[in-house]
C-alpha cells in the first residue's frame, strides 16, 4: 500500500510515525505534552485534528487538512516559497520532528535520527472507516499493553473529546459524526471488530 499520498486541502488522512528503529520518542510526562505543544505551535494553523493517540514508540493522528484555497498560504523555505499544501505541511512536520529530537536527545544525551524519515499518511475517505479509526487510535494503548482500559489512558484524545474543557480538537464534529456524546462513550464500550479495516491499517505492531 502506498503510505505516502500527497496532502490535499479539505480531505481527511491517518498520519503515523514511529521512533528510528522503534525506539522511544516520549520518556517522561513532560514530553507527551511538550509534543502536543510543538504540533500545535507548527500545524494547527494548516491541520484540523479531530482525534489522536501518542504511545512510547509511535504516534496516530486523525487530521483534515485545512482550506488552503480560502487563503493564500505560503511558507519559507531557504529562498524557496512553498505554496501547495503537500509541500507546506510535509516541511511543518518535518521542523516539528526536527526540534522535538534536539530536545529529547538533549534529554536523553543521544545523538542521531529520533523519527523514522517519512510520516506515513493514508487517505480516509469512508465514512465506515472514519468512525473504526477513531476507536482504533483511542483504544491503540490497550492493544499495546500499556493500560487496562484505553479509556484512562493521558495521551490521546478520547477524554479531551468527552469533556467540557476548551480545545482545538473537532471535538463538536466528532461528536456530531457518531450522534451525540452517548454513542460515542457506547461505540467505544464495545470492543469493535477491525478485521473490515484491515486493508486501511498502518502497520505498527
Amino acid at each position: 500500500m502506498d503510505y505516502y499520498p500527497p496532502l490535499y486541502s479539505n480531505n481527511c488522512y491517518h498520519i503515523f510515525n514511529r521512533g528510528n528503529n522503534s525506539e522511544n520518542l516520549f520518556y517522561k510526562h513532560d514530553n507527551y505534552l511538550y509534543f502536543l505543544q510543538q504540533y500545535d505551535y507548527y500545524l494547527s494553523n494548516y491541520l484540523e485534528t479531530y482525534a489522536y493517540c501518542l504511545l512510547p514508540n509511535h504516534f496516530h493522528l486523525l487530521v483534515r487538512v485545512k482550506d488552503f484555497n480560502k487563503q493564500k498560504i505560503e511558507l519559507k523555505k531557504g529562498l524557496k516559497t512553498l505554496t501547495e499544501p503537500n509541500e507546506i505541511v510535509s516541511e511543518l512536520f518535518r521542523r516539528l520532528f526536527t526540534g522535538y529530537a534536539k530536545a529529547i536527545n538533549k534529554q536523553e544525551e543521544r545523538t542521531g535520527s529520533l523519527f523514522q524519515k517519512n510520516f506515513k499518511r493514508i487517505v480516509v475517505s469512508n465514512e465506515f472507516y472514519f468512525n473504526q479509526l477513531i476507536y482504533y487510535i483511542h483504544a491503540n494503548p490497550q492493544r499495546h499493553g500499556i493500560v487496562e482500559d484505553f479509556k484512562k489512558y493521558p495521551y490521546s484524545s478520547y477524554t479531551s473529546i468527552l469533556s467540557e474543557k476548551p480545545t482545538k480538537l473537532l471535538r463538536k464534529e466528532t461528536l456530531e459524526w457518531f450522534g451525540s456524546k452517548q454513542s460515542f462513550e457506547t461505540f467505544h464500550n464495545r470492543e469493535q471488530s477491525l478485521k473490515d479495516i484491515n486493508g486501511w491499517m498502518i502497520e505498527d505492531d
